[in-house]
């Protein structure tokens, strides 16, 4: 018998080499009984996890406060065999929680701030716990839980299995303007990692790749001379004319900015008595945009118009940028490896109480939002969709290492955004189950992607294909530290 003789070239070897080497490290993946009991288990654990996500809805810590919120998630993980590292980047509620050893490293992003003037009781009607106090807006109670309880059965299960990899969670603060994850990163805590997951929550259960805006945003002080507004008003130069001015320049820009973008701004400081003219005025600016390059031109326009303010009135204007952070890099094949797990997982069904809950808050909705025909009792997957209109840190970790998340329908289905009403569910047993999607979700996709190199491969050769030439850089200034104080105006109202 004849033999055949095949020749190699040096790119067909390592070619060969390259999937040898797959093979050799390729580790079963889990068997259809083995995540039986993974999500049994879990379901198990539903109300001790529900129980540290309603701690956190009560805590309400806003951005770089979240001091109980983080030292119960920490001492979740510890119990949990998880190595902890605090304080990173100088930022007293920051910290990862490592388990296991070797590659890949896989991060699970973890938030827990509140939003300022949200307080509310979880009950359908409008219910301040405490009038002008935080509030769960945003769910981040529910996200920095589900993704510690994803991090907890995950390192469980390749515990048991004695599986090798590295699952590390994050617990990030100030995501909400206050750009917790940029200082983490800067100050190393990303470094090696192979891939970031995360999930935010939301009204409906979909698969979000890339999207959201990138963001600017900075405090505008201007500094003028106080004089007594009737007696002697040309000896003084008022720092809210500069800022008034500025914020009218601004509100014509709208109308010379790419239609994508979006401006909003609030004051924080207009002065202390009509009489006196003041001396001091400052307010907080946002500008955002899908695009960071484009974004950067529309922000120096906006800082024109500070200067203009403050040319036209005789007074002086400082900046400081609060925060900036990228849109999100799409990843298609790593959100596919999510989608695969949330569709797998399913969606939320109602009980009776909490049909009836969902219908008395729909009544409270605006009127261009109502609670979704047909997803009254039952919340399903959707197909992979791109992501919404905000901003998040999260932007900036999608271009560092190849990231993914998902949406988990933690409100009923039409809740407006940062809300009363999102903070009612957030604190709901509708929040917890839908916080139950999200941390089973991200648990069979850690699980995943810790048993397939090659899923991890085709996520970092995505990231290089998206990224392309463009290099990441940070908008905030080099050497800024995290702005703690960044939410000290913001007082409760007795």
């Amino acid at each position: 018998m004849r033999a055949t003789i095949v020749r190699y070239t040096g790119a067909d070897m390592r070619s060969l080499l390259s999937i040898f080497l797959l093979a050799a490290c390729a580790v079963p993946a889990i068997t259809p009984e083995e995540r039986k009991q993974l999500l049994a288990r879990m379901d198990g654990n539903a109300e001790h996890f529900g129980a540290i996500s309603r701690k956190i809805w009560e805590f309400a810590e806003v951005g770089y406060k979240e001091h109980q919120s983080s030292a119960l998630l920490r001492d979740e993980l510890q119990k949990n065999g998880f190595t902890i590292v605090g304080n990173i980047g100088g930022i007293p509620t920051a910290f990862t929680a490592t388990w296991g050893s070797g590659k890949p490293v896989i991060a699970i992003l973890g938030e827990f701030d509140a939003l300022p003037g949200l307080s509310q009781d979880s009950s359908p009607e409008r219910k301040a716990i405490k009038n002008g106090a935080p509030g769960h807006g945003c769910g981040h109670n529910l996200f920095g839980t589900g993704s510690a309880m994803a991090a907890i059965e995950a390192k469980t299960y390749l515990e048991t299995n004695k599986l090798p990899g590295t699952i590390r969670f994050y617990g990030t603060p100030a995501e909400e303007g206050g750009g917790g994850k940029i200082h983490m990163a800067r100050a190393g805590a990303f470094a090696g990692v192979d891939i970031a997951l995360h999930w935010h929550p939301g009204t409906a259960n979909r698969v979000t790749v890339g999207g959201a805006l990138a963001n600017i945003n900075a405090k505008f002080r201007f500094y003028g001379k106080a004089s007594h507004a009737a007696a002697a008003p040309e000896k003084g130069r008022s720092s809210l004319d500069a800022l008034l001015l500025m914020a009218h320049a601004v509100d014509m820009l709208r109308e010379h900015v790419p239609q994508e973008t979006r401006i909003h701004y609030i004051v924080t400081n207009g002065g202390a008595a009509p009489n006196v003219v003041p001396d001091f005025a400052e307010g907080y600016f946002y500008a955002r945009h899908p695009d960071m390059g484009a974004l950067d031109g529309i922000w120096d326009r906006l800082v024109k118009c500070a200067q203009a303010g403050a040319l036209a009135t005789d007074t002086r204007m400082e900046m400081e940028i609060v925060n900036a952070v990228y849109n999100i890099l799409p990843n298609e094949s790593l959100s596919s490896v999510v989608d695969r797990q949330l569709q797998m997982v399913g969606g939320v069904k109602y009980s009776g109480e909490e049909q009836k809950f969902a219908e008395e808050l729909a009544k409270t909705f605006p009127p261009d939002f109502s609670l979704a025909a047909g997803s009254q009792q039952q919340v399903l997957p959707m197909l992979v969709a791109h992501g919404s209109g905000g901003s998040t840190d999260v932007g900036d970790i999608s271009w560092i290492v190849p990231t993914a998340g998902f949406n988990a329908a933690t409100a009923v289905p039409g809740t407006p955004g940062h809300s009363w009403q999102n903070v009612a569910c957030a604190g709901s047993s509708i929040g917890r189950k839908g916080m139950m999607v999200a941390a089973k979700t991200l648990a069979l996709a850690t699980i995943e992607l810790l048993q397939n190199p090659k899923a991890v491969q085709d996520a970092k050769t995505d990231f290089e294909r998206a990224k392309g030439s463009r290099a990441y850089e940070s908008r905030v200034p080099a050497g800024q530290k995290a702005p703690l104080n960044y939410r000290d105006n913001i007082r409760a109202i007795e």
